[in-house]
């Protein structure tokens, strides 16, 4: 079974900038890492990428490898490419759950999003993201419902789905 982060939470973040990570998204991180077993910690990987990202992303093991999978699929020495790897290798922390189910947030990743005293957790899908809730609310929350705001009242969301590839 495919696991997927679902679900959102806010939690504090200590002077040293630990955080728990949700009990579900702990599970996922477990069962889409190849190398975890009972025990051990999981392995993750924040990105943070350039300074238009106001949020951490954080991919499993499974996910980071299939998007360095498809990076080194395209040509060497192209611009899409060295892109993709600034983004995804080189703007990225590699990390570990510690054994109390905390991350451990380095504070140049805290200064990059303002994250002071509470993290919003966000599932999505295959990554979840971390947020100051303060900018998540004013800018993301407010773009999803300005949006909807302009849906007619019988919208169901679930249309979008037709959309999809092979849907």
């Amino acid at each position: 079974m495919a696991r997927r982060f679902r679900g959102e939470s806010h939690h504090k973040v200590d002077a040293k900038g630990r955080v728990s990570i949700p009990a579900l998204f702990r599970r996922v991180l477990e069962a889409r890492d190849p190398d975890w077993t009972d025990g051990l910690r999981p392995q993750l990987v924040i990105v943070y990428g350039d300074h238009r990202r106001k949020y951490l992303e954080c991919y499993s093991m499974e996910e980071i490898e299939a998007v360095d999978d498809k990076i080194s699929t395209m040509p060497r020495g192209s611009q899409e490419r060295r892109l993709l790897e600034r983004l995804f290798q080189t703007q990225s922390y590699p990390t570990e759950v510690d054994n109390d189910g905390r991350l451990v947030l380095p504070q140049k990743l805290r200064e990059k999003i303002g994250l002071e005293g509470e993290a919003l957790f966000l599932g999505a899908g295959e990554t979840f993201q971390i947020w100051k809730p303060e900018t998540f609310e004013s800018e993301e929350l407010a773009k999803t419902e300005a949006w909807l705001d302009d849906q007619p009242d019988d919208f169901d969301p679930l249309t979008l789905l037709d959309q999809a590839e092979g849907g």
